[in-house]
């Protein structure tokens, strides 16, 4: 099973956001440069039924995907939460999946006392694990 590297700093902004509003799915893109995780795009979530599905807001969504040209970044991965089931694929979020080369991250805050966060590669319409390792710029190298 692959593994990406998340950094810290963009974990905790992950999870900072989906404890801002724990009753409603919240959902965002990442950044890239070269492969690796760089900035976090939080966008609105409008769906009509935001405690059990995501819509990203399309303008937003557009918007950061410019800012990500315009900086020489591409899309790395697609996050949501899931407020009240665990930290797996929904049949909403495997039918609504359309970028085949980003990650796709679930955050669940429906585990007592931890929060749970799995990635996801879209392949043949169908989401694969991947393994998610948290780096800290502190961490000396290997």
């Amino acid at each position: 099973m692959d593994t990406i590297e998340l950094p810290r700093r963009i974990v905790n902004q992950l999870l900072a956001q989906a404890l801002s509003t724990p009753d409603t799915e919240i959902c965002g893109l990442i950044a890239g440069l070269d492969g690796h995780p760089t900035d976090c795009y939080p966008v609105a979530n409008v769906s009509t039924q935001p405690q059990y599905q995501f819509q990203l807001d399309p303008a937003q969504q557009i918007a950061a995907l410019r800012r990500m040209r315009e900086q020489g970044e591409t899309l790395f991965a697609i996050y949501h939460s899931h407020p009240s089931t665990p930290a797996t694929p929904s049949v909403a979020d495997i039918q609504q999946a359309s970028y085949p080369d980003a990650l796709y991250l679930i955050i669940s805050l429906h585990t007592t006392g931890t929060l749970q966060m799995r990635g996801y590669r879209l392949l043949d319409h169908q989401f694969h694990p991947i393994n998610v390792s948290i780096t800290d710029p502190r961490d000396p190298p290997f």
